[in-house]
């Protein structure tokens, strides 16, 4: 399946890269998939996709493998999971968006525009924050237990950069 992230707002990230592991990419997006199916968190699914920064891009192969991840109860809030190989070394990466509707869409941008680096998104209530963080904490411990299996004792930065900060 190909999707087109052009108005999603990356509200969270973390990355690193993994030296001299080139080729082990379909290994850890298989473990990954596998020990999130195993999770069994409520409301979510994930799918491997290839994503583009936009149509045009997507038509002249400008795409990316992810495996995206939704919760049915946070639709507007999905996580991308990137692993691909960047000269001879692993990129890893997750990036939870944020895809706003139209009136959500213009404060983003003028806030934006006035606060750069920040992205506005909308408040949640107790419940929905308590299962945002569970929920991307829980996906995000799925793809450290796969890259930990690669890393030949590299030392990993478990802290994602936004404002969740979940670690």
């Amino acid at each position: 399946m190909a999707v087109t992230l052009k108005k999603e707002v990356v509200v969270d990230r973390w990355s690193m890269v993994v030296e001299e592991a080139q080729g082990k990419a379909e290994e850890v997006f298989k473990d990954t998939e596998n020990l999130i199916q195993k999770s069994e968190i409520p409301g979510v699914t994930s799918e491997r996709v290839k994503a583009n920064p936009g149509l045009l891009a997507g038509v002249f192969g400008n795409e990316r493998a992810f495996i995206r991840v939704v919760n049915k109860n946070l639709k507007r809030y999905e996580m991308f999971i990137g692993v691909r190989d960047y000269g001879k070394n692993l990129d890893l990466s997750w990036y939870l968006t944020y895809e706003p509707g139209m009136i959500a869409g213009l404060i983003s941008i003028v806030t934006s525009r006035l606060f750069p680096g920040r992205a506005w998104t909308p408040k949640l209530n107790l419940f929905q924050q308590q299962d945002l963080t569970a929920y991307t904490t829980v996906i995000h411990h799925c793809f450290l237990q796969s890259i930990e299996k690669i890393t030949k004792g590299q030392s990993i930065d478990k802290k994602s950069k936004g404002f969740l900060g979940i670690s």
